[in-house]
């Protein structure tokens, strides 16, 4: 690769497919570039299975280019079927309103905001799809598109092949992700779309409109869809969505999340979502034999970007303090209850239906049975048992453990 930023693409394993690679890496070579990312806004904050394109974003401003990020107040208002067994959520222009912000602020923590010369460029694209006229649009952009090549792609062809139903909204959703790579591309001069392997097809179909339109060139780049080394979906725990907003997720919750990847996938995961040269990646696991070490060191690095420094520290220490001493841990995610509740003494059912960290008390009762619930590391033997005043630490704190791995910090107020 002629271009510094297509070389650490490369290298970090970023790239997938590319409409036209070596052209792409003259234009990048020659000077800044303007690229684009899209984002609907399906919730008040993104989560783990978006950071890859944000780590994109992040490398595109680290060679000296500028992001462009398409908040998609317009699409969302569709949804995207690409990836999706069925047809999302209706949400109105009050709730999209309050996702847009909400994902602003995650941009805020991982992007550069302070180079003006690299600094991100918000968009909306209901500015231009909530005018639009739809006999001008059939007539001007709907033309250059076929049925016959929009059922070939997978958003399409999956959903019919499995007999899921596909809403005539959702199949529009193509040529609008195309109409916003055409408006951008006149507004802006923006000559990339990223995006995951899964919108591939709708990448290119950009390409061709800002073709067939403007006779102009322009490029779409994939990155690989992330998924681990046994399967799952990057980005999801059996608790639900790894969120990048801290009042929706923990940081020591998000320290843990890395923490917890499974061997396999480390050095991946090292080079995708740490700012780590990769080199010094490379020598750090041919030097370290202990894969635990490696995956603090992925924790830290990753909590570090969205966290800051001082959160990393504060999760590790808690991790120690909380697996290997027996402590508290000060950092754990932390549940207030009213004194009052406790009283006397109260049945430990009831009161881990009062923490919420299980669903319902039969679920906190199943999970007494199979003895994965322990109370400051003593194990519940009982769901009948009683706890007072006398099992908090200074009748103030107590930490609940279920299983090896999930731990909260209970306080009285």
């Amino acid at each position: 690769m002629k271009s510094s930023f297509l070389a650490e693409m490369k290298d970090r394993g970023y790239l997938n497919q590319c409409t036209d690679l070596n052209g792409l890496d003259e234009l990048a070579k020659k000077g800044k570039i303007l690229a684009y990312i899209g984002f609907d806004c399906t919730a008040d904050s993104l989560h783990v299975g978006s950071l890859l394109q944000i780590m994109v974003l992040r490398l595109l401003q680290k060679h000296g280019h500028q992001p462009i990020i398409l908040l998609g107040g317009g699409t969302t208002l569709i949804g995207d079927p690409s990836g999706k067994d069925s047809t999302r959520k209706i949400l109105n222009h009050i709730n999209i309103k309050k996702n847009i912000l909400g994902i602003k602020n995650n941009f805020k923590k991982l992007l550069d905001f302070k180079n003006k010369k690299t600094k991100p460029i918000f968009v909306d694209n209901f500015n231009w799809l909530g005018k639009l006229n739809y006999i001008k649009f059939l007539r001007e952009i709907g033309t250059h598109f076929t049925i016959n090549k929009m059922l070939t792609f997978d958003s399409v062809k999956l959903r019919l092949e499995r007999e899921q139903s596909l809403s005539y909204m959702e199949f529009n959703y193509m040529i609008l992700q195309a109409y916003d790579y055409l408006q951008l591309n006149k507004k802006y001069n923006c000559i990339l779309q990223l995006g995951g392997s899964d919108q591939w097809g709708n990448i290119v179909n950009g390409v061709e409109l800002i073709r067939r339109i403007s006779r102009k060139e322009s490029f779409g780049l994939t990155t690989p869809l992330i998924t681990t080394s046994s399967g799952s979906k990057m980005g999801k725990t059996e608790k639900g969505a790894v969120w990048l907003d801290k009042k929706k997720m923990h940081p020591y919750d998000y320290w843990q999340f890395w923490r917890n990847t499974e061997d396999a996938d480390v050095g991946k995961f090292l080079n995708y979502f740490t700012d780590l040269k990769v080199d010094f990646i490379q020598n750090l696991i041919k030097e370290n034999e202990n894969i635990n070490n490696l995956k603090i060191t992925l924790a830290n690095a990753a909590t570090v970007l969205l966290h800051g420094k001082k959160a990393a520290e504060s999760s590790e220490a808690t991790a120690k303090e909380t697996f290997g001493k027996g402590g508290l841990g000060r950092d754990l995610p932390l549940i207030k209850i009213n004194k009052s509740f406790i009283l006397n003494s109260v049945e430990i059912l009831s009161f881990l239906n009062e923490t919420k960290i299980f669903s319902s008390k039969s679920e906190a009762r199943r999970a007494i049975e199979n003895k994965a619930v322990k109370i400051n590391d003593k194990l519940v033997g009982d769901y009948r048992d009683h706890l007072s005043l006398k099992d908090f630490v200074d009748e103030k704190k107590l930490k609940i453990s279920f299983g090896k791995k999930k731990h909260f910090l209970v306080e009285l107020k």
